[in-house]
C-alpha cells in the first residue's frame, strides 16, 4: 500500500497547492527517532550548541522571504503577521543561545563534606542533564514560532535534546523549508544535522510519543488531542513528561468602576484582542463578565460597533472553520443567549467576528450553559453580565484553567491594597498563569519572567513555553556523592574550569 501523500493546501480556497511529503510509517519514525538518538553526543558541548542555536537564525532570516511567502500560502495569516512571528522566532533562537553560554540553566549546586551537620554531610554535587530525544507536536496558528523552528525546538536544542518534530498538516511546505535552514546550520557549526527531523501524518504523531527513545513531549493544540498523547505517553512502559497546552479562555473581570471610567476603551480593546489573527490566538479573551449596568450597557454598544467593523477572515482551514461555525451556532441557541453581532460564517471560505451575550447569573450553577465556558477558537467571545460581586466569585470558581486572566480596574481602585481589585487578583490567581492588569493578552513577551501556561486544561504540567525557563523541562537533576574529582563532570570540579554560576556550600537547608 502506497504512503498517503501530504499535501500543502490554501485555506484562501481550500485548494491543494503541492505535495510536500509522504506520511511516514512504523518503520520510518523508528529510524527517525534513532537517528536523532545517536546524534545527540553532537549537541554535548554547549559552545557548539550555541553557535548552532545562533546560525539557525541566521539561516531562518536569510530565507525569509521564502518563508514568510510559503507560511502566508498555508496558512492565511498575512506576510506583516508572519513577519513578525519569524522575527519572534529568530529572536527565541538567539535568546536560548544566551541562555546556554550563561549556563546557569544547568543549577549546579556543590555542598561539600560537613561533619559537623546531623546527621553528617557527605560531599554531594548536583547538576542537570539533558533528557534525551524530545517530540514536539507543531501548532496550527503560529507555523513558525510554535512549529518546527519555535520555542520548544529552540528551549529542547539548548537543554541538549534532539528533537523530532511531528508536522501540523496545515503547513507541510514552511515546515520542510525551516528544517532545511536548520539542517544548514548544523552543518556549519559542527552539529549533525539529525539533532533536528521532521515527520508527517497523523498515525506518526502517535508513534512517535510512544517510542522508547522519546524521552519527553511538547505539544500544542486542542484539548481532545492533546489529552490522548499525554495519556499514551503516561500509560507508556516508562511514562514520560508530557508538556502540553491544550486549551484556554483566558477570562476577563471588567468592575463597575473600569466601565464607568472608561467602558468605550476597553470595548475598543477587547474587540482588537478577541479578534486579532481571526482569533485565533491561545491567548484570545473569550470569556468577559461585565457589569449589568449603564456603564455596562455602553460597552456592550461600543463593543457591537468595533465588532461590526472587522472584516470576515479565512480561518488556517476548513476543518477548523467548520468547528467555529458549527460552535457558535450551538452557543447561539443556547436560552437567554443574545448575539448582537452574529459570528459564524462570512462566505465559503471565510468566518465573521461576532461575540454572544448572556446574564452571569445562568453560569453560576452547573448545567447546559456550560458550553459557554469552554473555548471556541475563532474570533468570538462570549460577555456575561453580572449584577453583583458575589454573582462574579461565583461564576469564577466555576472556570477552568486558564493561559492568563485579565482584570479591568478604575484609577482608584489600582491604589487600594485591601479593596475590589486586590480582591479579583486573589480570586484570578488561582486561575491561570499570568495574570493581566488593565491590558489585554494577545500577546506573549519572549522575557525570562514570562509564564506561558496555567493549571489543567491551559498546560499539563506547571512549565512555562515561553522565556528562558522553558529549557527547564527538557532537563532532570542529578547528584554525585563522594565522587573522585578526576572522575567529576567538568560542570562540577571545584576549579570550575567552565566558568558556570554555582551555588557552593556547606549550607544547612
Amino acid at each position: 500500500m502506497a504512503a498517503a501523500p501530504v499535501w500543502s493546501v490554501d485555506p484562501r480556497t481550500g485548494k491543494q497547492r503541492e505535495q510536500v511529503a509522504v506520511e511516514a510509517t512504523r518503520q520510518e519514525v523508528d529510524q527517525t527517532v534513532r537517528s536523532a538518538h545517536a546524534a545527540r553526543h553532537s549537541l554535548a558541548d554547549r559552545s557548539a550548541r550555541a553557535a548552532f542555536l545562533r546560525a539557525a537564525a541566521d539561516r531562518l532570516d536569510e530565507a525569509a522571504a521564502h518563508v514568510i511567502e510559503a507560511a502566508d500560502a498555508e496558512s492565511a495569516l498575512g506576510p506583516g503577521r508572519l513577519t513578525g512571528e519569524l522575527a519572534r522566532t529568530t529572536y527565541q533562537l538567539r535568546s536560548f543561545a544566551d541562555t546556554v553560554d550563561e549556563g546557569a540553566f544547568l543549577d549546579v549546586v556543590i555542598s561539600h563534606a560537613d561533619a559537623n551537620q546531623t546527621p553528617p554531610w557527605p560531599d554531594l554535587r548536583r547538576y542537570k542533564v539533558p533528557l534525551g530525544v524530545v517530540a514536539v507536536y507543531a501548532a496550527s496558528n503560529f507555523p513558525l514560532a510554535f512549529s518546527v523552528p519555535g520555542g520548544d525546538t529552540a528551549s529542547a536544542l539548548a537543554a541538549g535534546c534532539p528533537v523530532v518534530v511531528k508536522v501540523h498538516p496545515d503547513h507541510p511546505a514552511t515546515s520542510e523549508l525551516c528544517v532545511a535552514a536548520l539542517h544548514r546550520a548544523a552543518e556549519e557549526t559542527g552539529v549533525a544535522p539529525d539533532v533536528v527531523q521532521l515527520v508527517h501524518g497523523f498515525d506518526a504523531g502517535v508513534e512517535l510519543v510512544g517510542h522508547p527513545l522519546v524521552a519527553a513531549a511538547g505539544f500544542t493544540g486542542s484539548v481532545r488531542g492533546g489529552r490522548a498523547l499525554f495519556d499514551a505517553a503516561a500509560a507508556r512502559p516508562r511514562p514520560i513528561p508530557f508538556h502540553g497546552e491544550l486549551g484556554s479562555l483566558n477570562p476577563v473581570v471588567i468592575t463597575e468602576a473600569a466601565a464607568a471610567e472608561r467602558a468605550e476603551q476597553i470595548a475598543t480593546g477587547l474587540a482588537g484582542s478577541v479578534t486579532l489573527g481571526v482569533g485565533q490566538f491561545c491567548t484570545k479573551p473569550g470569556f468577559v463578565l461585565a457589569p449589568a449596568s449603564a456603564a455596562g450597557d455602553r460597552l456592550v454598544k461600543t463593543l457591537t460597533h468595533e465588532v461590526s467593523e472587522v472584516e470576515a477572515g479565512v480561518l488556517l482551514d476548513h476543518r477548523m472553520r467548520d468547528a467555529f461555525v458549527a460552535g457558535v451556532t450551538e452557543r447561539a441557541a443556547l436560552p437567554g443567549v443574545d448575539a448582537p453581532v452574529t459570528p459564524g460564517s462570512g462566505g465559503e471560505h471565510t468566518v465573521g467576528a461576532g461575540f454572544l451575550t448572556v446574564d452571569a447569573e445562568r453560569l453560576t450553577e452547573e448545567g447546559a450553559h456550560d458550553l459557554l465556558l469552554e473555548e471556541c477558537f475563532g474570533p468570538v467571545t462570549v460577555v456575561a453580565r453580572y449584577r453583583s460581586e458575589d454573582e462574579v466569585e461565583a461564576v469564577l470558581a466555576r472556570l477552568p484553567g486558564n493561559l492568563t486572566a485579565t482584570v479591568h480596574l478604575a484609577a482608584v481602585e489600582e491604589s487600594d491594597p485591601t479593596g475590589r481589585g486586590a480582591a479579583l487578583l486573589t480570586a484570578l490567581t488561582p486561575l491561570a498563569g499570568r495574570i493581566l492588569v488593565n491590558a489585554w493578552p494577545t500577546g506573549v513577551a519572549v522575557a525570562p519572567a514570562q509564564q506561558h501556561g496555567g493549571p489543567y486544561p491551559a498546560t499539563t504540567s506547571t512549565s512555562t513555553s515561553v522565556g528562558s525557563t522553558a529549557i527547564e523541562r527538557w532537563l532532570r537533576p542529578v547528584s554525585y556523592q563522594g565522587t573522585p574529582a578526576a572522575l567529576l563532570p567538568p560542570e562540577l570540579r571545584d576549579d570550575n574550569p567552565l566558568g558556570l554560576p554555582r551555588r557552593v556550600g556547606p549550607e544547612s537547608g
